[in-house]
């Protein structure tokens, strides 16, 4: 599974990508995780199969709704606790749950 994070400048959520990381290998699942800034997200998302933004950019929900439609992928806002919390786990979690919604 493709997960893409977005946020404004890249930089706050590569701990959590880190942590999400550990949480997919503990989990057994082949999951390839990245994060960008919103101005590099739109040549990324073709590669993801599902988009989060970082709270801090929620309001680029609508637009980033309308770019995973055209590729045919769920986009959604990362909680803000388990974003401030780093939970790697309950964004992978939050992240997966799309997966099975297909």
């Amino acid at each position: 599974m493709n997960i893409l994070l977005v946020c404004a400048a890249g930089m706050s959520t590569s701990l959590l990508v880190t942590k999400m990381q550990q949480a997919a290998k503990e989990k057994g699942i082949d999951a390839n995780i990245w994060a960008v800034s919103i101005d590099e997200a739109k040549a990324h998302i073709g590669k993801a199969d599902v988009l989060l933004l970082g709270p801090q950019v929620r309001y680029k929900l609508a637009e980033f709704k309308k770019e995973g439609e055209a590729y045919g992928i769920p986009v959604d806002v990362i909680n803000p606790v388990d974003y401030g919390m780093v939970n790697g786990k309950k964004v992978l979690e939050f992240a997966l749950s799309f997966n099975s919604k297909k």
